[in-house]
């Protein structure tokens, strides 16, 4: 049998081989959940518009706040947040060596040309007589060219599991960047709740002063008019700057805030100053979703990553697995070599070797099975992790909801307290300036109003970051959004003329 027809028979077994790939196939744990929430509002039947209206909620719930700057800030971080990018760089290295571990389907080869003098030792006994060369001349020129290759037959799968392992990979970066959008996104959603209710807190205590200004010019009448005491004006000055000196702290967190932003776009810290720190009215809270059945979980990365990591561990088991059989190689070496150039594509100088090797683990001391062990006790701690990480997103969900419901009536009941204060605080003065009630009740009364108003302004914060926490927890916001990809400004193709010809 001629040595084509070796190969040819060769290749056909090794293709029927090739359809047998060990190790366990991947299977999704079916994990059993709730259909719906228990926190959820009162189940209705949803009508198309508010199911259309969820929807999109889902995809740019920032919208749903009905705060222009918002959405542009959004925007910005999507294009400019550098922890975004880097992330957006993984994925593009996992995809690469994803790739690399593709190549090992093709043949490996290389090129080789040299040339030069030689030394051959003659203190060996029965020396084989080289040709041109006597054991009495052990130098000799050589030139030689040539081309080494090797191709492995996945016969069992190895490489197949390999890469299907490195695609999961790809996968769990790519769910990765994608929570790490949802974190970005809430954080900075956090942070502009946080400085426009710092805003409000600082119109709070600015009216708190004039009211203490009031006060002492209230005092000073009333002592010049033979009524009050220097009491009362030194109670009402030390009031004054009290209320000036509360004032300050807030504009020094308006000031940290703005930078924070800043740099969660990927700016420098003083470049959005200007235009953050122009007062804007609260956005306002959106309306709860109208339809929350617990199928929304599978829109959070997290637990999509947390099940492409245990795909990817299933994998590696194989691999694993793989090693215990065969490896079929074919070596391919032509190194044709002679004393002179005219003498190189002579057939006497030819000199090549065509093989087909097969190697077959027989002894390692239980490193091979250990690496299984290893393997699949990686993939069910994958498998509970994943079983974890849905139980923590059911929580979170289940917590935000909590929060969002119990929230609505705190908030009421502090706006109608700061009312109240308010409404207290005005008649203390009156009742004072009337001469019927001294400085204290004014005082009392006035810090009261002033906590109320502070309290009810901070419910109003917890009010617009449960729809943040309830959006995020639920996983909206990331579809849509696609991967940036950036590239250094060196192509690679330019850099080898054989770069365009071959798949190197």
């Amino acid at each position: 049998m001629n040595l084509r027809r070796r190969l040819g028979l060769f290749m056909a077994s090794s293709m029927l081989l090739s359809a047998c790939t060990v190790g366990p196939n991947y299977q999704p744990d079916r994990m059993k959940v709730p259909a719906g929430f228990k926190e959820a509002a009162e189940e209705h039947t949803a009508t198309p518009e508010e199911i259309e209206r969820t929807n999109k909620e889902m995809t740019e719930w920032w919208a749903s706040f009905n705060d222009p700057m918002l959405t542009s800030l959004v925007e910005q971080a999507i294009a400019g947040n550098f922890d975004l990018q880097i992330a957006g760089q993984h994925i593009l290295a996992e995809r690469a060596i994803r790739d690399r571990s593709a190549s090992q389907w093709y043949p490996q080869m290389d090129a080789n040309i040299g040339g030069g003098d030689v030394r051959y030792s003659i203190n060996i006994d029965n020396w084989p007589i080289r040709p041109g060369n006597p054991s009495n001349r052990p130098q000799a020129s050589m030139m030689t060219y040539g081309a080494m290759a090797t191709w492995e037959v996945d016969v069992f799968g190895r490489i197949r599991r390999d890469v299907e392992a490195h695609e999961r990979a790809v996968e769990a970066s790519i769910e990765g960047r994608r929570a790490l959008l949802m974190t970005l996104l809430s954080e900075l959603a956090s942070d502009y709740m946080l400085l426009r209710v710092t805003q409000l807190q600082i119109s709070i205590a600015t009216n708190n002063i004039r009211v203490a200004k009031e006060g002492v010019d209230l005092s000073n009448k009333l002592y010049l008019e033979g009524v009050g005491n220097t009491l009362q004006t030194a109670q009402a000055q030390a009031e004054l700057d009290a209320q000036i000196a509360a004032r300050e702290p807030l504009k020094t967190r308006v000031s940290q805030v703005t930078h924070a932003i800043a740099v969660l776009l990927g700016k420098m810290p003083g470049e959005l100053e200007d235009q953050l720190k122009v007062v804007r009215p609260l956005p306002v809270v959106p309306a709860f979703p109208a339809t929350m059945p617990s199928i929304v979980m599978a829109n959070r990365p997290d637990v999509r990553m947390a099940e492409r990591k245990y795909a990817l561990a299933t994998a590696q088991i194989g691999v694993a697995v793989a090693n215990l059989y065969p490896h079929f190689v074919i070596p391919l070496t032509f190194n044709p070599n002679a004393s002179a150039m005219y003498q190189l594509f002579q057939v006497n100088a030819m000199s090549w070797q065509f093989l087909m090797m097969a190697s077959l683990p027989i002894m390692h001391g239980g490193k091979m099975t250990a690496e299984i062990r290893a393997a699949q006790a990686s993939a069910e701690a994958a498998r509970l992790s994943y079983r974890q990480t849905v139980l923590t997103a059911f929580k979170e969900v289940e917590d935000a909801m909590a929060a969002w419901h119990d929230d609505i009536e705190y908030a009421e009941q502090l706006h109608k307290a700061a009312e109240d204060s308010a409404l207290a605080s005005e008649r203390a003065r009156k009742l004072y300036g009337a001469g019927l009630v001294g400085f204290l009740e004014v005082l009392t009364t006035e810090r009261t109003t002033l906590n109320a108003q502070n309290m009810e302004a901070m419910a109003k914060l917890e009010r617009l970051r449960d729809a943040v926490n309830l959006y995020t927890a639920i996983g909206a916001g990331w579809k849509g959004v696609p991967l940036t990809n950036s590239t250094l400004p060196v192509s690679l193709e330019t850099q080898n003329v054989l770069a365009r010809a071959f798949k190197q």
